[in-house]
């Protein structure tokens, strides 16, 4: 067998391993899947209909604005999961007994990267469903939303190989619970949940230039049909950058431990 047909099938060995891992400890994914799901009832019924008046509608108009800034912030909550999954890994010993085995070294990072991919993308389906269910109503074709599903899953595998490079270097996994967490402040420091020109002149230049503001901007034209601009080049140079540089990070940090 080669050399890369072993790793597949050591990678998706890890993969089932993640995956029951998830089924046998269900609070944290429930914990991670509701967490976003209460955002956005949140702000939809609670908020909705004031910050709705200032995009020239109510509630409706609102609902509509918010999800993409929703779906985000659902990927970042999930890395806090998954970089908390890697470094128990790393300091309960089981990479150490992993090591000794003959599979191969990647497909430890890989399984966890592939898992959670799953993991975010089937709770993004979730909150799809249920922002549809209180009024969510985008306009997008089919090729919109394969290239709206085509960004969203750029941006989770980004940061989940961020989360893990963030897991891989956290000395705890309480530690690691706290890494990601500025992920999680991004969208509402961008145009997540009110349009960038509403804010002052210097958050709003940071609102601007940040990384979610761009994929948001994406996301929301893909599926709404607002002006996208150069957002989508902007958006795919930041996913492929993120990873990329994240995987590098993870890899080094993994081979050095």
């Amino acid at each position: 067998m080669s050399t890369i047909a072993l790793a597949a099938r050591d990678s998706s060995t890890m993969v089932r391993r993640q995956l029951k891992r998830l089924l046998r400890y269900p609070s944290m994914t429930v914990q991670l899947v509701i967490t976003p799901v209460i955002i956005l009832l949140l702000f939809v019924y609670v908020l909705g209909g004031t910050l709705g008046n200032g995009l020239g509608g109510g509630r409706d108009v609102y609902v509509n604005y918010v999800v993409p800034g929703i779906l985000l912030m659902a990927a970042a909550t999930a890395a806090t999961g998954t970089a908390v999954m890697v470094a128990s890994d790393m300091t309960e010993g089981i990479v150490a007994r992993f090591r000794t085995m003959r599979i191969s070294r990647a497909s430890v990072l890989t399984g966890h990267v592939v898992g959670s991919v799953i993991q975010q993308l089937l709770g993004m389906a979730v909150l799809i469903g249920i922002a549809l269910a209180i009024g969510f109503r985008p306009n997008a074709t089919a090729v919109e939303w394969l290239a709206a599903t085509g960004m969203l899953t750029m941006f989770v595998v980004a940061v989940t190989w961020l989360s893990v490079a963030l897991g891989l270097k956290s000395p705890t996994p309480e530690a690691a619970s706290n890494a990601p967490m500025p992920l999680i402040l991004l969208p509402f420091l961008g145009s997540g949940f009110v349009p960038t020109d509403s804010m002052p002149t210097a958050l709003r230049w940071f609102a601007e230039y940040q990384p979610f503001t761009p994929i948001m901007e994406t996301v929301r034209g893909l599926l709404l049909g607002t002006p996208i601009g150069n957002s989508a080049a902007i958006a795919l140079a930041w996913c492929a950058g993120i990873g990329a540089g994240s995987y590098l990070w993870a890899k080094r940090t993994y081979n050095k431990a």
